[in-house]
């Protein structure tokens, strides 16, 4: 198993994520795009990384990639067993790729006027806010069990300084910054890093 994964892409984390917490065997080939073999990034209709390769299988989606992953290793799950459990975290995980991660893109690109720029960081970092209460209910997002969600949601907590956005220290936010700091010491956490995202706490 190979996974060619982008080494400061927060799609690329998630999977890396996935292989560390489930202690997978696997050959992690970290590179940009610009740098992959052809024949490997053409196996992407949009000619992006990560891309997953188990033998004869070829995946390009992240979202696919993670639950093959949970499937195939399913010790520990990652995702609840109950159905219902199961479509809520794929519904979570839908909400953060079509409504936070456009806006965690466009600011990591950086193409727009400034101005611009800090409404984005406004609307990302309200939007983040807005969820800070269900983590006084549940020790992870939306559940007592990390799950894929988690693994979707903490490289975007992680970017945030890198894109200039600071979560406030106040009552509102505790809850959501100490599931930050549980989740960013997690062992499976700390060894999806690559050395480029370790400094982009910093930033």
């Amino acid at each position: 198993m190979i996974l060619y994964s982008d080494r400061d892409d927060h799609y690329s984390q998630r999977v890396r994520i996935v292989l560390a917490e489930k202690d997978i065997a696997a050959e992690i080939n970290e590179a940009k795009p610009e740098e992959t073999p052809d024949d490997i990034l053409s196996i992407s209709p949009y000619h992006k990384l990560p891309i997953l390769v188990d033998r004869d299988l070829a995946i390009h989606d992240p979202s696919v990639m993670m639950e093959y992953l949970d499937e195939r290793f399913p010790h520990p799950p990652l995702l609840p067993v109950y159905p219902v459990s199961r479509a809520s975290s794929r519904t979570l995980m839908l909400r953060i790729d079509r409504e936070w991660c456009p806006l965690v893109d466009t600011l990591i690109l950086a193409e727009k006027p400034e101005k611009k720029l800090m409404k984005i960081r406004e609307e990302l970092l309200h939007e983040i806010s807005s969820i800070a209460p269900t983590f006084k209910e549940n020790k992870f997002f939306m559940s007592d069990e990390f799950t894929l969600v988690d693994c979707c949601f903490a490289p975007i907590l992680w970017r945030l300084p890198s894109i200039g956005i600071k979560l406030p220290l106040n009552r509102h936010l505790k809850p959501l910054l100490d599931y930050q700091n549980k989740v960013f010491e997690r062992p499976g956490f700390l060894d999806s890093l690559s050395s480029i995202e370790r400094d982009l706490k910093s930033d």
